[in-house]
């Protein structure tokens, strides 16, 4: 009768034992992976731009910001459905180090849209008990119309010959004239040739290239076929690209909307922006007929390209 209450309680302290020994592991375990989420920040990396249905590279700064203690076994995720899952693996970041994580977002649609933001997540230390963090980095983004190639009929309308070029003093690659030195001139177009001869500073002024500059008119309301209008604005935002970066004065007008004439990385910013706001009930504001922008001189020589949004 003793051996066998001897048993029993040997049974009960073996069982005692285990329960104690797994709430230690449970109290150690929240313990340390605290320690190794306390301290941690991230810093967003977005890109400049963001086009729809393109899958766009974003970035995360992970920093440790402990003085003496490593952080161990970080995983950096995206919650929920569509882009979920683990997106970045730090087995070990030292005390007072940074560690740049990226991964791939595709937003589907232009206009503005939030982040699917990340949480940081960590099993250490045995493995077992998931610590997880708030899902941060979910900030607001513009997306731009979807990329993609000019068709062949808008290339072939601003390549097509018609109306006699219109020569003028501009950002070009022909001579137009060559006269004196003024403070503020580029120094790579002095003519040294001529410099020397002359004895006096003597610079080139270039022929602008006009037969690019164009004026963009979106045609229509856009309120009746929402998949015409999209695929519209993506190949008035991939004309707009290709001219700029040609070197042409672009301008954007429609029904509510007006971009003036302007050239280079700044106005395709503009106009990028212009048509991933753009919406069949915009408020009443430029319409397609409204006056151009830009000076006489630039507008004389814009070709006018209508892009019918239905």
């Amino acid at each position: 009768m003793g051996l066998g209450v001897a048993a029993i309680n040997t049974g009960n302290n073996l069982l005692y034992l285990l329960s104690s020994m797994l709430l230690g592991l449970v109290v150690v375990s929240g313990i340390l992976s605290e320690a190794v989420m306390r301290g941690l920040r991230l810093t967003a990396i977005v890109p400049e731009e963001i086009h729809a249905g393109r899958p766009a590279l974003i970035g995360a700064t992970v920093a440790n910001r402990k003085r003496h203690v490593p952080s161990y076994s970080i995983n950096i995720e995206v919650p929920g459905p569509g882009e979920a899952g683990r997106v970045a693996y730090l087995p070990r970041l030292p005390a007072g180090a940074e560690r740049l994580a990226t991964w791939e977002v595709t937003l589907p649609a232009r206009g503005r849209h939030r982040l699917p933001g990340v949480r940081v997540t960590t099993r250490f230390p045995f493995g077992v008990f998931l610590k997880a963090g708030q899902v941060i980095l979910d900030e607001e983004v513009l997306v731009y119309p979807a990329l993609v190639p000019v068709p062949a009929e808008l290339l072939r309308r601003i390549g097509g010959s018609g109306s006699a070029q219109t020569r003028r003093r501009g950002r070009g690659s022909e001579l137009h004239n060559l006269r004196d030195y003024r403070p503020g001139d580029d120094p790579r177009l002095i003519h040294w040739r001529s410099s020397a001869k002359t004895q006096a500073l003597t610079v080139r002024e270039l022929e602008a290239d006009t037969s690019l500059d164009t004026r963009i008119v979106l045609d229509g309301t856009g309120a009746r076929d929402p998949a015409r209008i999209e695929a519209r604005l993506s190949e008035a935002a991939a004309l707009a690209a290709h001219l700029l970066r040609a070197g042409a004065l672009v301008e954007l007008a429609g029904p509510g909307i007006l971009v003036p004439l302007g050239r280079g990385r700044v106005q395709e910013r503009r106009i990028l922006t212009a048509l991933a706001l753009y919406g069949p009930r915009a408020r009443p504001g430029a319409a397609a007929g409204a006056a151009p922008g830009g000076s006489p001189r630039d507008v004389a020589n814009l070709r006018e390209i209508r892009i019918g949004i239905g």
